[in-house]
């Protein structure tokens, strides 16, 4: 079949289907002559009513004859420098950085660029300009891939070729043919030179009945001869996640960026391609249940949409467009197509023939997708939408790329479209772990700051020891070096991640999660984790107290943070009672705002609250041998206890563990100071007293005014610390 027929079969299927891109070699005829060119334009603006543009017509009159000069032509000869040759490739070179090829077209030239036809600059040329329009056909990548076997191409196209197929991967329609193929990519990775890049092709590919002993043991003695090479971790990881058993190698545990994407050829081709044939670009939406009907909203023209489309994976939108067997034709018709999916009882009940899209981070912008991933938990899937995550969050960056300032706002709301999703999952992705670490040095804490914060409460459970010098430490510079309101952000965000720490351990504890995160292996190792991020919001809340000279406002935001903390036993069944500094105990106490003072004391209710429930809690009994509390724990709150006592109530302050001299107190003029912060002189309680005297009411009804005035937290630990017979 000549490539002209091949094209005009391709442009009826697209047709048909009513796919949304467009190109401008949609109006490639049959067996066209350059003299019925005007013709075919007129007889084509009275059917479809569409204006074309001379110019374009006469790009695709040359592109279509660079076509077929490339697949008839000769044997390579003198014809590297012949100036018909060169014109046809800078043709076809100039069509596709602008608006990209056809499925068919990249097709012929791929075959033409692997078959050794013309020499190995041409072919490299060729190849480097094999950009799409909309996807790839399986086919085009299986028929390519068995001309890697006749030999004729050299090593550098070849690992010019898998790098192509990497950069391209989420374009290729269907991967059931590729995947077939493992064994003979596995068997590339002898070549020193196709390593690198056959093993991220693998990375992609590999499912669970990939992963066999052979295959484990080739890696290893590759690794021992060749040494610690990222992109073979990345594989045995890979490999250990799936069949743990058949790996008992140390294996880095932290997640990393094992293949870099810095390089790729075709990154902002493909970008440019998208913002010619795609045009204007919606905001990102809120999840809801269900599909909605999105209007492109009018944006700049040099703005672009950063997640894909979502399109189903099939080429085939439908099973007459093309060749296809019976049982192919029957499993098409089982499939749900992702346009057809509008509601979630429909996914359930197409929930096992389910056709997922082609581009994985188009699901990002999908509940129902969501929900489905979530479900299945299938490794691969989120393989792919990790590894899509990964080199987009890098290619995507303004502050990482400190040049690329244009496209802040759709950044932006890339990344609100990712914390959406994580909200909606409840989970976090790995992906967005390892970009906080490799971006935070660079991060000035003004770009995209209420992104990046969210983006931190969302990190995976993790071994603190590990993630502290990724992470925390570079954010702690930030934090000491910027306003008020920034520390009040950080501390909000760590807040959340404490937050959903706790709901995952205490959802199960023991349960091994999906993607390899490095929970700890035992309560007492996993309860370790979690104090020390508390420790560490401890230190960073003291620190900053001082730099801040005991800001109210900021000492709010600490006590939110320890709200959450001083129920962490009884609201999430998890043995851990930690207290919070000295610092910040007796900046509460003595501070002027009321509203501090009453959040102080509910926080010691339930403090009391807590450590009452842990102790006569028979599971912490049985559980002594992995975790018990402290009593220096116990201790400390008892200490706390008698002198907010002993400060509000007995005007007895200070009796133990600090002492002042009293000829200083007398020189201050506050030689009376046992009274002076009981609850009648205390300073944040002064105007509530002020307003009891004002009413004439006697000062046995003082309590019970406290307590309408809307100090409850004061109520509660009034009444749950002190004697009953004691008030009145």
């Amino acid at each position: 079949m000549s490539p002209q027929k091949r094209v005009k079969n391709f442009q009826a299927q697209n047709r048909t289907s009513q796919v949304s891109f467009k190109t401008d070699l949609s109006a490639w005829k049959v067996n066209r002559k350059p003299s019925d060119t005007k013709k075919q334009n007129n007889l084509k603006q009275k059917n479809s009513g569409e204006d074309c543009e001379p110019a374009d017509d006469q790009s695709e009159d040359t592109l279509q004859i660079a076509v077929d000069y490339f697949e008839k032509g000769t044997i390579k000869t003198s014809q590297s420098r012949d100036k018909v040759l060169e014109k046809h490739l800078k043709t076809v070179e100039n069509v596709a950085w602008k608006n990209g090829l056809a499925p068919e077209v990249i097709d012929i030239l791929l075959t033409v660029a692997l078959s050794g036809k013309f020499g190995n600059a041409v072919n490299t040329r060729i190849l480097k300009c094999m950009i799409p329009t909309t996807l790839i056909l399986e086919d085009s990548v299986v028929k390519a891939v068995s001309w890697l076997c006749v030999g004729k191409c050299s090593g550098t196209m070849k690992v010019l070729f898998y790098r192509w197929l990497v950069a391209m991967f989420d374009f290729i329609d269907r991967k059931e043919q590729i995947n077939l193929l493992y064994g003979f990519f596995f068997a590339s990775l002898q070549d020193d030179a196709l390593c690198p890049s056959v093993c991220h092709l693998l990375y992609l590919l590999t499912k669970k009945e990939n992963v066999k002993p052979f295959r484990v043991r080739k890696l290893l003695d590759l690794q021992a001869k060749m040494g610690m090479q990222p992109h073979l971790q990345a594989l045995l990881s890979l490999y250990k996640f799936f069949v743990p058993t058949l790996i008992s190698v140390s294996l880095p545990i932290r997640k990393k960026i094992y293949f870099k994407n810095s390089d790729n050829l075709w990154n902002s081709a493909i970008l440019a391609v998208r913002l010619r044939n795609r045009g204007l670009f919606p905001e990102p939406l809120k999840l809801m249940l269900g599909t909605a009907n999105i209007r492109p909203l009018k944006r700049k023209w040099n703005t672009h949409s950063v997640i894909p489309v979502l399109n189903s994976g099939s080429y085939a939108k439908e099973c007459g467009n093309k060749e296809m067997s019976l049982s192919d034709c029957l499993n098409f018709d089982k499939s749900l197509r992702l346009e057809q999916l509008q509601s979630f009882s429909q996914l359930l009940q197409n929930f096992d023939c389910l056709e997922l899209p082609s581009q994985m981070g188009s699901v990002l912008n999908n509940s129902l997708l969501l929900h489905y991933i979530n479900c299945i938990r299938d490794e691969s899937l989120l393989l792919r939408l990790y590894h899509w995550m990964n080199q987009t969050l890098q290619e995507e960056c303004i502050w990482y790329k400190v040049n690329n300032y244009e496209h802040r706002k759709e950044f932006t709301n890339f990344l609100d479209t990712i914390i959406r999703a994580e909200c909606f999952l409840q989970e976090g992705f790995f992906s967005c772990e390892g970009f906080l670490y490799k971006t935070l040095p660079l991060w000035d804490g003004h770009c995209c700051r209420s992104q990046f914060l969210q983006l931190v409460s969302w990190i995976p459970f993790s071994n603190f020891s590990e993630v502290k010098p990724l992470l925390f430490d570079h954010l702690a510079q930030l934090f000491f070096t910027s306003s008020i309101y920034f520390k009040c952000s950080v501390l909000q965000s760590l807040k959340e991640l404490l937050q959903n720490w706790l709901l995952w351990l205490s959802m199960d504890i023991h349960m091994k999660p999906l993607m390899g995160s490095p929970l700890e292996t035992t309560l007492d190792g996993s309860m370790n984790s979690v104090s020390k991020l508390i420790d560490f919001v401890g230190w960073l809340s003291t620190t900053a107290m001082r730099l801040e000279s005991n800001n109210t406002f900021l000492l709010h935001f600490i006590l939110d943070f320890y709200e959450k903390v001083c129920d962490i036993y009884v609201n999430h069944d998890l043995p851990l009672v930690v207290l919070f500094p000295p610092g910040i105990f007796y900046s509460a106490l003595f501070s002027l705002d009321a509203s501090i003072l009453n959040k102080l004391c509910y926080i010691m209710h339930r403090y009391h609250k807590n450590l009452m429930a842990a102790k006569k809690n028979e599971l912490v009994q049985k559980a002594k041998s992995e975790f018990s509390f402290s009593s220096k724990t116990c201790q400390q709150f008892n200490h706390y206890l008698t002198v907010i006592v002993g400060c509000l109530w007995t005007s007895k302050p200070f009796k133990k563990g600090i002492h002042i001299d009293p000829q200083i107190l007398e020189k201050a003029g506050v030689a009376e100071y046992k009274n002076g912060l009981n609850l009648v002189h205390h300073p944040s309680l002064l105007s509530y007293a002020a307003s009891f005297l004002l009413q004439g009411k006697k000062w046995n009804w003082y309590l019970d005014y406290l307590f309408s005035e809307g100090l409850q937290g004061l109520k509660l630990f009034i009444r749950s610390s002190i004697l009953h017979s004691s008030v009145p």
